[in-house]
């Protein structure tokens, strides 16, 4: 109901603006920050972007929208959704203020994810260049006069996102078969690429969708963090839950070790260095020299 009103809100006011909009960059609007990150990327100065989920100590679960993101949405020439049900309140918004002639690109119709599938597509190493080529298309349709500083920044980006496969293939080199635990399934997709056997799922979905786990599942999480049954455990430090800091304790007493990852970029990085940092601290927690 909140985004909702919001939304009608916000939307009286955008009807009384101009259809035309002021010469300048383009404008692109991204849901989140690391999709926003590659945007800019190629970009550079003729694009203007805005993230809407930006703040990595903020849980994306607990989006509200204002009056303000609904006037970015309508003034935007390019939109990026991650969509597979992770950002639904992105269709209200595109809804609420249609705009002619925009270009959106939705990343799980780029990998092929569906609603009900791991909607954390950004972990997995194949999605940023398929999400980068897909933005390099959208801005030259865009503005076809900067196209060709749009191919040559697109070249530069697909290179730094190919030292987050080459590092991913070696851990899985490395690690591949290594059983491992997580109170959220956001870093699946790339334990995935990773090779890693992925514990306690059930759990994790629960985490995830703001359920309760059963007493099955939680004793089962515990026994293996108490019996060593895993190598590691990861959590999405974005999140503040009992059951998580409860499972934390455990893994310290235990010591197994933790790596924490987040769903929203950290501000002052790159998405590259964000992903590039996790796997060096989940390879450290592995081979145990985590502190």
């Amino acid at each position: 109901m909140k985004i909702l009103a919001a939304i009608s809100l916000a939307f009286g006011l955008v009807l009384g603006l101009s259809p035309a909009y002021a010469a300048g960059p383009l404008k692109l609007v991204a849901a989140e920050n690391f999709y926003g990150d590659i945007a800019r990327q190629i970009g550079g100065d003729a694009v203007e972007v805005v993230s809407i989920m930006n703040n990595p100590d903020q849980d994306p679960h607990l989006f509200e929208t204002t009056p303000g993101v609904v006037r970015q949405i309508a003034a935007a020439q390019i939109v990026i959704v991650n969509g597979a049900d992770y950002d639904p309140w992105m269709d209200k918004l595109l809804a609420a203020a249609p705009r002619p002639g925009r270009l959106v690109i939705n990343v799980a119709a780029l990998t092929g994810a569906k609603v009900g599938d791991n909607p954390h597509l950004w972990y997995a190493p194949k999605t940023m260049p398929l999400v980068a080529n897909a933005v390099n298309a959208a801005l030259a349709k865009a503005d076809s006069a900067h196209a060709k500083d749009y191919d040559a920044r697109l070249k530069t980006t697909l290179a730094a996102l190919d030292r987050i496969a080459q590092r991913a293939a070696q851990l899985r080199a490395k690690w591949a078969g290594t059983p491992v635990t997580a109170t959220e399934p956001v870093f699946g997709l790339m334990a995935e690429a990773l090779g890693l056997v992925m514990r306690n799922q059930s759990l994790q979905l629960a985490m995830m969708n703001d359920t309760e786990p059963t007493a099955k599942d939680i004793a089962a999480f515990e026994d293996d963090l108490k019996q060593h049954k895993v190598k590691a455990m990861l959590y999405n430090k974005q999140v503040s839950e009992k059951l998580t800091d409860r499972l934390l304790d455990i893994a310290k007493q235990a010591k197994v070790p933790v790596v924490a990852v987040t769903e929203t970029q950290p501000a002052g990085t790159s998405f590259e260095d964000w992903m590039l940092s996790q796997l060096d601290a989940l390879d450290k927690a592995l081979a145990g020299t985590n502190s």
